[in-house]
């Protein structure tokens, strides 16, 4: 009779606390009903009338440390300040200083033992280089992971390493890493370049010699390039990070250095005279992030990050404007909207639980530059606090090589760290938008690499959970025939919408995102 009992009022709680009361349901639709009119003040009129703006002549085309980026970085500010958000550095300062600075082309060589390998034939490096050492390590694949390591057994502090592209097979032909015959990230040319140099930075090396003959064909193209224009490489200044040298190597140089380098992977100690000598002079930059935030109600020590890059390419040769209305005045415009419409609900009593931050970047068009600087340097909220990351990168075009619905947006990175995110972004989206979510850039063999190619990355490499919106390139695309009128301002509001609503199901669940 007791043990009937108990499961009676066991059964009795386990429903009465299922269920939700006429209170619960009312608060609940209320919530969601303020989300939609917040969401409806993202407006096509507002949208425009910013752009129009942003995207004019007067802005120069907004190039990283060029008066036309100094004036963006002036309007936004006068906006969120108009609209009452505060900046997200403690001092109120909105801006956050990004010294840049552009590395001219070297010019030397690499030397092994006395014999000369010259730069842009044998050996590529972007910046200065000089130093002696009698040895390097050769670690092999370079590969830290749980299921195997080339830096066991070997000490690689204050060495340069030398190592090799690929993954180690089985006898029986699968790879390690997968047990299978599927290659794992380690064979994924962008993601294992980062990764390989960041394990070896990580255990104390000075420098890497990285034999991979497709990415030295890559950064040799870019290489002759930047000779051929006569121009340098515009990078991240940290005075505190430790020299580090950075080479990538041909066939033959990778031979004089190791003979049997295609088929031995063990690390060991390699007795080589090596002399790196290469010269370079810089030109010192000056640019700005600018960040604001609203702080959470609930949870103002975890952060959701909402970033666009408030940069472009600048003025041709011969004095045209690349307007970049597209690119990325879309997104520029866009998080202004989303802002605002968070303003409003913080105004009505309803803000977001998490804080939110607010983060335009420059020098994403000169490789990513104001987002590597807040993540790998001067993060202004802590990176272990940070969410997730929503990157707008274009958002007011269409695709014209892609068939279907107008009425879409593509979503890269999604469920790369968080299959809760990209589920959550699934449900967002069916809840409110119906946008067609397309996933075709997403697939880590897409040989454009958007992936890796807007500011989204440098949270991503740091395991924070992202999304990148983005309409896919157009005739348009880093030309000055890249303007406002060319923008379908009705889907910018939709995607701008949508970014809304995802954030704020971010900002406002009960738990924070899960990272797979």
């Amino acid at each position: 009779m007791k043990k009937t009992l108990f499961l009676l009022v066991a059964t009795a709680i386990s429903c009465n606390s299922s269920q939700k009361t006429v209170n619960d349901v009312s608060t609940e639709a209320s919530t969601t009903a303020s989300e939609i009119t917040f969401a409806e003040s993202i407006t096509e009129t507002e949208l425009k009338e910013h752009l129009y703006i942003y995207a004019s002549d007067e802005f120069e085309g907004r190039e990283t440390g060029q008066p036309g980026q100094k004036k963006a970085i002036a309007y936004l500010k006068a906006e969120y300040e108009k609209l009452g958000i505060p900046a997200a550095k403690t001092d109120g300062n909105y801006f956050q200083d990004v010294p840049l600075e552009i590395s001219k082309l070297p010019k030397g060589k690499l030397s092994v033992n006395g014999t000369d390998f010259s730069i842009g034939e044998h050996v590529l490096t972007f910046a200065a280089a000089n130093t002696s050492v009698n040895e390097i390590i050769y670690v092999g694949y370079g590969i830290e992971d749980d299921s195997y390591s080339s830096y066991n057994d070997i000490d690689v502090t204050g060495k340069i390493v030398l190592l090799k592209s690929g993954e180690p097979k089985k006898s029986d032909g699968n790879y390690v890493i997968s047990g299978n015959t599927e290659t794992s990230l380690w064979s994924n040319m962008s993601e294992s370049l980062t990764k390989r140099i960041q394990i070896a930075v990580d255990k104390g090396a000075i420098g890497v010699l990285y034999y991979d003959t497709d990415n030295f064909n890559r950064f040799k193209r870019r290489f002759e390039s930047m000779k051929q224009n006569n121009s340098g490489r515009m990078e991240v200044v940290d005075n505190n990070a430790p020299e580090f040298y950075s080479l990538f190597i041909d066939q033959e140089l990778a031979k004089s250095l190791h003979a049997s380098i295609e088929s031995d992977s063990e690390s060991k100690v390699v007795s080589k005279k090596i002399d790196l000598s290469f010269e370079s002079s810089n030109d010192v930059i000056k640019s700005e992030n600018v960040v604001a935030m609203i702080k959470g109600s609930e949870k103002p020590n975890e952060y959701l990050i909402i970033s666009s890059h408030l940069d472009h390419i600048g003025i041709t040769g011969d004095g045209e404007i690349n307007n970049g209305a597209d690119d990325d005045g879309s997104g520029t415009v866009a998080l202004l909207e989303i802002a605002e419409a968070f303003k409003k609900a913080s105004n009505a009593g309803v803000g977001p639980k998490r804080s939110i931050v607010f983060l335009h970047v420059t020098g994403e068009e000169k490789g990513l530059l104001g987002s590597q600087y807040y993540t790998d340097v001067d993060p202004i909220v802590p990176l272990e606090q940070t969410v997730a990351n929503l990157n707008i990168d274009m958002i007011g075009r269409i695709d014209p090589k892609r068939e279907g619905d107008r009425n879409y947006i593509y979503l890269i990175g999604s469920d790369k760290l968080s299959i809760e995110l990209h589920n959550l972004s699934e449900e967002v989206n069916k809840k409110f938008m119906n946008i067609e979510l397309d996933y075709t850039y997403n697939d880590e063999n897409d040989p454009n690499r958007f992936y890796y190619r807007s500011d989204h990355y440098n949270f991503a490499k740091n395991n924070i959970p992202i999304i990148f919106y983005f309409n896919g390139t157009h005739a348009d695309y880093h030309k000055p025939s890249d303007t406002p009128d060319k923008i379908n301002y009705d889907l910018l509001q939709n995607r701008t919408r949508l970014v809304f609503h995802t954030a704020w199901e971010i900002a406002n669940r009960e738990q924070k995102l899960k990272v797979d």
